[in-house]
């Protein structure tokens, strides 16, 4: 935890104990404003002294656009918030996932395989949210501890499908023995 007497820089990272997790994204002359990434955007004062701050950045007289953007992206990636293209493998692309009952007399069902991979990324995003959420709430450490214990064997019962994405980066991890 860092000082919350001295001056935080764009890109810092807090912990509001109402609003979650935020990045300061810019400074006024009495008030932050910090982007929560479940209540958007806030103005909080810069004698606040409530939060935890996780990671402080030094300000800065003058930033560039670029440096700005690369910090932006670095800070969303952080907080798993940037949506990422996440590609198909290329030899699944135009191909069909067939559901073939295992009784004859049932009609069988055919599910193009971009449908199902879309799907299969949307469920990665919102474990992620909620991953951010049970971070972000008032449980004590215990509880929080047992839930990542469950998303994480979630996860793991993912990683089947892992042959579908085109990078390994993007695979489902779970449980390293």
């Amino acid at each position: 935890m860092t000082d919350t007497k001295s001056l935080m820089g764009v890109g810092s990272r807090v912990r509001h104990p109402a609003y979650g997790d935020g990045v300061i994204i810019r400074l006024h002359a009495a008030a932050y404003e910090v982007a929560f990434m479940l209540y958007g955007i806030k103005q909080v004062g810069k004698e606040y002294d409530k939060w935890e701050v996780i990671e402080a950045i030094p300000t800065q007289e003058a930033i560039t656009y670029t440096e700005a953007e690369r910090s932006l992206i670095k800070i969303l990636r952080n907080f798993n918030a940037l949506q990422e293209d996440v590609p198909l493998g290329d030899r699944w692309k135009g191909g069909v996932m067939i559901l073939r009952p295992g009784d004859p007399g049932l009609k069988e069902k055919e599910v193009p395989i971009e449908t199902f991979f879309h799907k299969i990324v949307m469920t990665r995003d919102r474990l992620r949210v909620m991953e951010q959420r049970i971070n972000a709430s008032h449980l004590n450490d215990e509880e929080k501890v047992n839930l990542q214990q469950y998303i994480t064997k979630i996860y793991g019962s993912l990683t089947t499908f892992n042959v579908l994405f085109k990078h390994k980066e993007d695979y489902f991890i779970g449980e390293k023995s």
